[in-house]
């Protein structure tokens, strides 16, 4: 390992760069197959296995000792308070941009955590679920903002994160259709004490808000037991938001059903365009305002290069 640099010393995080992070692989087994790579591979992002072999087999490692670590606490203070208190499950929370590969890096992890003997059992919950329903954000005249904090119910989200964590056999989260852009009314999901939950979205990093604290003073990321910030410079992400965008236009926007099938017959030209405006309307001042300053509420950092490799890897010290 090279000498970390006096930025790292001064800092509460230290920096691995990819060639010392994918280093620490080498003890790790690899458990996936190109097959599974491509099952869980999100619209735009070129993930491919040896990244998952680079980057991702030794975070899952990682995330497999804090958890083990959480685990040999839990029975300690137990023991120690005469408890014979079930432990509750491990969540780790994924924030981070719109189009950055949260939502791939959640589903890898998802599968590669299920892998490990110690923790089988493995949910994953997105919070675009908690998403108030388009007739809700009409209403309230706020549906160009969805995304924005305030077009979420966190207090429905903080109750569900708190029930989990309070241990009880079942909790129901909403489910939310990308395809028609709202809430699937009646449809739910449920979680049943899994071994490790990971919540992933834009904003689960946020810490509570003045209107929460007439409620429990708590936000979503009070209930993490850790949290994982996948990062890449503005610039890159909007291209990569148009580079999707296009891909949308030609498959899931062409379905009748899609909420955005007007925008499939627009041409290259018009969709690049398009794409454009709503990225700088909506998602960057999105990312600029609520997302990227919870950064260095992270546990760990994925920074991503223009091409979408995690160049390195920021951990907060312990």
């Amino acid at each position: 390992m090279n000498e970390r640099s006096a930025e790292d010393v001064a800092s509460p995080f230290v920096t691995f760069s990819r060639p010392e992070w994918s280093a620490l692989a080498d003890t790790t087994p690899l458990p996936l197959t190109e097959e599974d790579i491509a099952r869980v591979r999100g619209l735009g992002d070129p993930i491919d296995l040896a990244e998952v072999d680079t980057i991702y087999r030794p975070l899952s490692r990682l995330l497999n000792l804090y958890s083990g670590a959480t685990g040999e606490l839990h029975a300690a203070t137990s023991a120690f308070l005469g408890e014979r208190a079930s432990r509750t499950p491990f969540v780790i929370g994924i924030a981070g941009s719109v189009a950055v590969g949260k939502s791939t890096t959640a589903r890898v992890l998802r599968e590669l955590m299920g892998r490990w003997p110690e923790t089988p059992r493995v949910s994953l919950v997105t919070t675009d679920g908690f998403l108030y329903p388009n007739a809700v954000l009409r209403k309230r005249g706020i549906l160009d903002r969805k995304g924005f904090p305030e077009s979420y119910d966190r207090r429905a989200l903080r109750q569900f994160i708190a029930d989990v964590k309070s241990g009880l056999p079942e909790v129901h989260a909403p489910v939310y259709s990308h395809l028609t852009y709202d809430i699937v009314p009646g449809e739910r999901i449920a979680v049943r004490q899994p071994d490790v939950l990971i919540v992933e979205g834009l904003n689960v990093l946020q810490p509570a808000t003045p209107r929460d604290l007439d409620d429990t003073a708590l936000a979503v990321s009070d209930y993490f037991d850790v949290s994982i910030y996948v990062d890449a410079q503005p610039h890159n992400v909007r291209r990569w938001y148009i580079d999707r965008f296009l891909q949308l236009r030609a498959t899931a926007f062409t379905k009748p059903e899609s909420y955005f099938h007007s925008y499939s017959s627009l041409s290259d030209e018009e969709a690049t365009a398009r794409a454009g405006e709503i990225w700088d309307a909506i998602n960057a001042p999105n990312l600029a305002r609520n997302i990227a300053p919870t950064r260095s509420r992270a546990t760990i950092i994925l920074a991503k290069g223009e091409d979408h490799q995690v160049e390195s890897v920021r951990m907060r010290k312990l």
